[in-house]
């Protein structure tokens, strides 16, 4: 999957180690992400620190290119 492929409500992975939920439907750099760390915000994430997606169907991370 890339990461322009990545649609709002998705579960995403990031390059910290963190969990999130993608925000936005946007295309770019740049994605609007809430992230479960020490908090829980919504801000900015780089594409390429996104580094998997949670696939629902069966329940399994898909790397993420860039």
């Amino acid at each position: 999957m890339r990461t322009n492929d990545i649609k709002q409500g998705m579960r995403v992975y990031l390059n910290s180690g963190w969990e999130g939920t993608m925000q936005d439907n946007r295309k770019g750099n740049t994605r609007m992400v809430e992230v479960e760390g020490i908090y829980t915000e919504i801000g900015s994430v780089y594409a390429h620190d996104i580094v998997g997606v949670l696939d629902v169907a069966n329940a399994e991370w898909v790397k993420v290119e860039h």
